[in-house]
């Protein structure tokens, strides 16, 4: 059984497998250097390697990469798994031969799902040590230009740590679910990779947030503490959509910042003397000077204007990567049991 399972599985697997080799391969060869480049121009590193086209590449492509393999596998290895058996009728001879379909379904499930999460961890593994310098620096407060994203954030959370094997074990056993479920093949494809797409775009604002409890801020409006403010209309006649608040430390993740005034309402606006502070508009002339950004900023204050913020602090990365894989590892763990019960009482 083990020997015919890998006989139906090994065309997929060895494609995927060379991709992700080739891949490590070329993280192995250039993340020593990046390593030793990082610990000798430790406060200027990222302005270092901002230009090298190599590490642009290895960086985005691995992120890519990543967050590519979930979907892949889900839809190419697990939707076709039990549904092409079922479609062409092969089971029945194998359930003919002294194997239980218990053991039918667990030996594919075991071999190949396992497989899949090897596969994802090893090249999570190998993007996550490549750019930990990268992601180091950034989280000192570094940026220099395609390096600016902490890895906090969505856009590269889902490529680094262990998130991507339960996306995997979630997507291989969600394709098998749906295999078995449809019984057709190219229905399960396609229905697993719009499924497994959408969970990973999601998942950061729908699942994420609420794995650990942020970090609940009130920051007084004053000039050092704000970082910006958002303006709308015409420069002669402007509004203050809503101004931006500086937080302790770098890496972080802002889940939410609200304007509130002294009875603690969300303010959708801020009052119009705002955005006649500070410099004027460039190219344009004023005869009469501009009161000071510090000076409304203070009348802000007075007038009991505050900042609400929700973030989570960069070292919270771990804890959220290790809570959003048990997340997924549960669910692919009740998808398998749902297999199970699938094809014992509903198949004949």
């Amino acid at each position: 059984m083990i020997w015919l399972t890998w006989r139906q599985f090994r065309v997929q697997a060895l494609v995927i497998a060379a991709a992700v080799a080739i891949i490590v391969v070329f993280l192995a060869a250039t993340g020593p250097g990046l390593l030793h480049d990082y610990t000798l121009q430790h406060e200027s590193f990222l302005d270092r390697i901002r230009f090298d086209r190599i590490n642009q590449y290895l960086y985005y492509g691995g992120q890519v990469a990543v967050y590519a393999a979930p979907p892949i596998i889900g839809a190419f290895w697990g939707a076709p798994l039990i549904a092409r058996e079922l479609e062409a009728g092969t089971h029945r001879l194998v359930w003919n031969q002294s194997i239980s379909r218990v053991r039918w379904l667990a030996v594919k499930l075991a071999i190949t799902g396992l497989g899949a999460m090897a596969v994802t961890g090893l090249l999570s593994l190998a993007v996550t040590w490549w750019a930990d310098p990268i992601d180091d620096a950034i989280d000192g407060g570094q940026t220099a230009g395609p390096y600016n994203i902490p890895r906090l954030l969505p856009a590269v959370f889902g490529s680094r740590g262990v998130v991507p094997i339960g996306y995997a074990a979630f997507a291989f056993a969600l394709g098998v679910t749906i295999g078995l479920v449809t019984r057709r093949s190219i229905v399960a494809i396609a229905l697993t990779l719009a499924a497994v797409v959408a969970v990973e775009v999601l998942s950061p604002m729908l699942l994420r947030p609420h794995l650990m409890t942020p970090i609940e801020s009130t920051i007084i409006v004053t000039t050092e503490n704000m970082r910006g403010l958002q303006l709308s209309g015409p420069e002669d006649d402007a509004e203050v959509m809503r101004i931006e608040a500086k937080l302790p430390g770098e890496g972080f993740w802002k889940i939410s910042e609200h304007t509130v005034n002294s009875a603690g309402v969300v303010q959708k606006t801020l009052p119009k003397y705002i955005a006649a502070c500070g410099p004027p508009p460039p190219n344009v002339e004023e005869t009469t000077p501009r009161p000071p950004m510090s000076s409304c900023f203070q009348r802000l204050a007075d007038e009991g204007y505050r900042q609400e913020i929700k973030y989570f602090p960069a070292n919270s990365f771990w804890s959220l990567q290790w809570r959003e894989a048990g997340v997924f590892l549960f669910l692919a763990a009740a998808l398998t049991g749902f297999c199970f019960w699938r094809i014992k009482r509903d198949l004949s």
